[in-house]
């Protein structure tokens, strides 16, 4: 599938090592090779953490596409109603067992 459909839209990545990226896809080729702008790299920690989740700003950024693990489009309205900040989980291909 190809992600021409995405560009100039807000997009979320996760990457291999767990990274969640969020910004505007402004190019993409057959590789899957990324390029955004205004991109935030939401660094969400979990429940025992005293620290709050926060969002880190990028700018301009570089995604090779052997580093992604999926890319989507975002909810807008419903992205801009979440407080980032307070959201708690596990880091994605944590392994850490209950």
């Amino acid at each position: 599938m190809s992600l021409n459909s995405y560009l100039n839209k807000k997009v979320c990545i996760i990457t291999v090592d767990g990274r969640t990226l969020t910004g505007t896809l402004m190019s993409c080729d057959q590789v899957t090779n990324l390029v955004l702008k205004d991109t935030i790299e939401r660094i969400i920690r979990p429940a025992e953490d005293d620290e709050p989740s926060l969002e880190q700003p990028h700018g301009l950024y570089l995604v090779r596409g052997d580093n992604v693990v999926i890319c989507g489009l975002v909810d807008e309205e419903l992205d801009n109603s979440i407080d980032w900040t307070k959201v708690r989980g596990e880091v994605i291909g944590s392994t850490k067992h209950v």
